[in-house]
């Protein structure tokens, strides 16, 4: 029986609306060749999808976070071993190399089956259906989020809390948990927070609005804190960065009282003193020098 054409049109119009709401076909991931995915969000749910190239930066290329690199590496290397090892929170300063050490970490020991599979914050409602996609795989997975922050209440905040604190929903043995913030407690904090503190015998109590706050962070088990440098420690790490790059060149260039004001005056400019303001400062320094030689 033919359709009326009116009522065929309608169904066309159903079908293509669908169709928007769908997720695109994509090929499984071969996780063998494939070490880093992103979930890309769709309508309900959404999916995995490869990254073909991950950034080249290595765990020596990190400058003056030798402690916060160790204990990292310790942890995944517990992980990997199928060792007992903890979610950590990255947390301080931005530009202090926070998400550089796990992508670095994955440059590491991607052969040893490590993979990353980066999460947008707003995505972690999400993580069973993520894990599930990834918990009979023969490979250890890091759920990485990057530069988190929350509200109180956010559905996210409250999927990331059961799967640290695995009451409700709990990550299986090949996954775990690395995110990094600005925030030691992932929350904005206030003045008006600890107007219900009370002191008993001696011990400050906070009210519940704090308790509420530090619960979400208190359920990592390692916390990695990274701080602005001393103006002596970023200039040392100006000094390894303009080595490097210059190594990388093959040229050589003279350290100066003139560029170590240089230097200072960028990261006034900047107004922060960090790995990321060094590494901008050397690239500038080298590169305006390398091509003034070029010019002669």
């Amino acid at each position: 029986m033919n359709m009326e054409p009116e009522l065929t049109e309608q169904l066309k119009r159903v079908l293509s609306s669908l169709e928007l709401l769908l997720p695109k076909p994509t090929a499984k991931i071969d996780w063998a060749v494939c070490h880093a995915a992103n979930w890309r969000r769709h309508s309900f749910s959404g999916y995995l999808e490869s990254i073909p190239s991950i950034e080249g930066i290595r765990l020596d290329d990190l400058l003056g976070i030798d402690k916060q690199k160790w204990d990292v590496e310790e942890n995944t290397r517990q992980f990997l071993a199928g060792l007992p090892a903890n979610n950590i929170l990255l947390w301080g300063t931005r530009g202090t190399g926070k998400s550089s050490l796990v992508r670095a970490m994955l440059h590491s020991y991607a052969p040893e089956g490590l993979r990353v599979i980066q999460v947008d914050k707003d995505d972690l409602v999400h993580l069973p259906d993520i894990v599930d996609e990834v918990k009979d795989q023969p490979y250890k997975y890091i759920i990485f989020s990057d530069d988190v922050s929350f509200e109180v209440g956010e559905s996210s905040y409250k999927m990331l809390k059961s799967a640290l604190d695995g009451s409700v929903y709990a990550p299986p043995d090949n996954v775990i948990i690395y995110v990094t913030s600005n925030r030691r407690h992932l929350i904005p904090e206030y003045e008006s927070d600890n107007r219900g503190a009370m002191m008993v015998e001696g011990e400050i109590h906070h009210g519940e609005s704090v308790e509420e706050k530090i619960s979400l962070s208190g359920r990592f088990g390692i916390w990695v804190a990274f701080h602005p440098f001393s103006q002596d420690q970023y200039l040392e790490v100006v000094k390894q960065w303009v080595g490097k790059l210059c190594q990388k060149k093959g040229a050589e260039l003279e350290w100066t009282k003139e560029a170590q004001d240089e230097a200072i005056l960028w990261s006034q400019k900047k107004g922060d003193r960090s790995g990321r303001i060094a590494y901008q400062f050397a690239s500038s320094w080298v590169g305006r020098k390398l091509l003034a030689t070029k010019k002669r």
